[in-house]
């Protein structure tokens, strides 16, 4: 379309008023950081699934070289897709959440860059070239597995700003540049639910963690729901990522599946029983089950972890108990603030 026929519609930057292809000139671009977090799911039988996550192919780890595959997929992104600009990519991280019942493996990476454009591309072709040696490995023993919807989950940075898919608003890519955030304030949600993780219920604890971290200045803010038997493997990939919080909601009762503080357990270096323990008192002002919740709190590396219930209400109590002590905790334990 040339600039005698004006439109409101978003506009193809790889083509010039002529129609010709071309190099989007970035040069005048604010140098800004920038991510961008990819997903896909590769889908296998169960037994395959169990058999990755344990590393029982017979060939290398199977997890750690696909995770490999795809970083140096990413570094490579300018060389496969003609028009992608060459760019300094700060950190590229691929993640495995293994789903044995459904026999599918979540397949996420986030690329991040301080620079003129996007790194979009690099994320999509990290999933892409990680699925594909997925397929690879497993093949001799399911010639059918297939990787499946993979697709930008989100974005930020950059004069469109942030964006996360599922916004209902079409206009969610053109946004105002964003106020700047601190980079250090990353968040990951997961949330333990077998009947979510296979589309038998809607989740709303993890929309709703989402929505008060994002509130609160964290960017990114990423959620992954995971059934209950897939949580230690979630919970172990999303520490060794480092994000300032990491919290999760469900599987902390009494139920024989409920595993969540079996998963966190290992990984705290600096356990915070009093938070746990404010959070059950604030959940028994309301309901005397909130006593059977087993849920940690603790500090990981520099990832401060929290284990919170289920349920809406258990999920609000938590809330309330972190709103006055989340900032101070991280300040505390990364630069020794006064208290």
């Amino acid at each position: 379309m040339n600039d005698a026929h004006p439109t409101s519609e978003p506009q193809l930057t790889h083509l010039d008023t002529e129609g010709r292809v071309r190099m989007v000139d970035v040069g005048d671009k604010a140098v800004t950081t920038r991510t961008a977090t990819a997903e896909g799911i590769f889908r296998t039988r169960p037994d395959v699934v169990r058999r990755v996550a344990g590393d029982a192919l017979g060939k290398a780890d199977v997890l750690a070289t696909a995770r490999l595959a795809g970083i140096g997929a990413a570094k490579k992104t300018s060389e496969l897709i003609p028009l992608c600009h060459q760019i300094p990519l700060d950190s590229v991280k691929v993640r495995f959440d293994p789903d044995e019942p459904a026999g599918e493996i979540r397949v996420s990476a986030t690329a991040r860059t301080t620079g003129r454009t996007g790194v979009e591309m690099e994320a999509l072709t990290a999933v892409s070239v990680a699925g594909l040696t997925l397929h690879d490995m497993v093949k001799a023993v399911d010639p059918l597995a297939t990787m499946d919807g993979v697709r930008l989950a989100a974005k930020t940075g950059g004069k469109r700003g942030d964006w996360t898919r599922g916004s209902d608003d079409p206009g969610a890519l053109a946004q105002p540049e964003p106020a700047v955030l601190d980079p250090g304030r990353s968040a990951v949600v997961v949330v333990s639910s077998t009947a979510a993780a296979h589309g038998r219920r809607e989740d709303t604890t993890g929309p709703a963690l989402e929505g008060w971290l994002l509130e609160r200045g964290f960017s990114p803010v990423e959620v992954h729901v995971v059934a209950d038997a897939g949580i230690a493997a979630a919970v172990t990939e999303h520490i060794r990522r480092s994000p300032a919080v990491l919290l999760t909601t469900g599987g902390t009762g009494v139920a024989p599946d409920d595993r969540t503080p079996e998963a966190t357990a290992p990984h705290l270096e600096l356990a915070l029983p009093g938070v746990a323990e404010a959070i059950r008192a604030r959940g028994l002002t309301a309901t005397p089950t909130a006593a059977m919740s087993r849920g940690l709190a603790g500090f990981a590396g520099r990832t401060l972890v929290v284990n919170l219930p289920g349920s809406g209400g258990g999920v609000r109590d938590g809330l309330a108990v972190l709103d006055g002590l989340l900032d101070h905790l991280l300040d505390v334990h990364a630069h020794g603030g006064g208290h």
